[in-house]
């Protein structure tokens, strides 16, 4: 399967409402299964939306300069991932071994997702 610049914004805005809906849903309602608190789970839900728009928008508009949105997406990707890993840190006497599971696939999804990306945006290939 060939990765061109639009199918990655659809894959990255659909796997942000994905995460968003986990987040701000699954995961709230077992908290205390995950330990992650309502608030850092709800902040990175209401990030996942907001990226599920821009690469959605991205998708449907953007024909011109595809690489550089392309790239911005990979590295806010980048920032969310490092957001998380500090949420983590911050709550880690609350996250149970469930939570850092879920966050480790998580952040290991979205790099992958990230490098593709990055290299996408640096082929050649439009």
């Amino acid at each position: 399967m060939i990765l061109n610049h639009k199918k990655i914004f659809l894959i990255d805005s659909l796997g942000a409402l994905i995460s968003a809906f986990l987040l701000g849903i699954v995961l709230v309602r077992f908290e205390i299964a995950f330990g992650m608190p309502k608030e850092g789970l709800f902040i990175l839900s209401i990030l996942a939306c907001i990226l599920a728009l821009y690469s959605f928008v991205n998708y449907i508009l953007v024909i011109k300069n595809w690489r550089f949105y392309l790239k911005i997406i990979a590295w806010i990707n980048l920032i969310y991932c490092c957001l998380t890993i500090g949420f983590i840190t911050y709550f880690h006497r609350k996250v149970t071994a469930l939570g850092c599971a879920y966050f480790f696939i998580e952040i290991i999804i979205i790099l992958i997702l990230a490098n593709i990306e990055i290299n996408v945006a640096k082929s050649k290939e439009t």
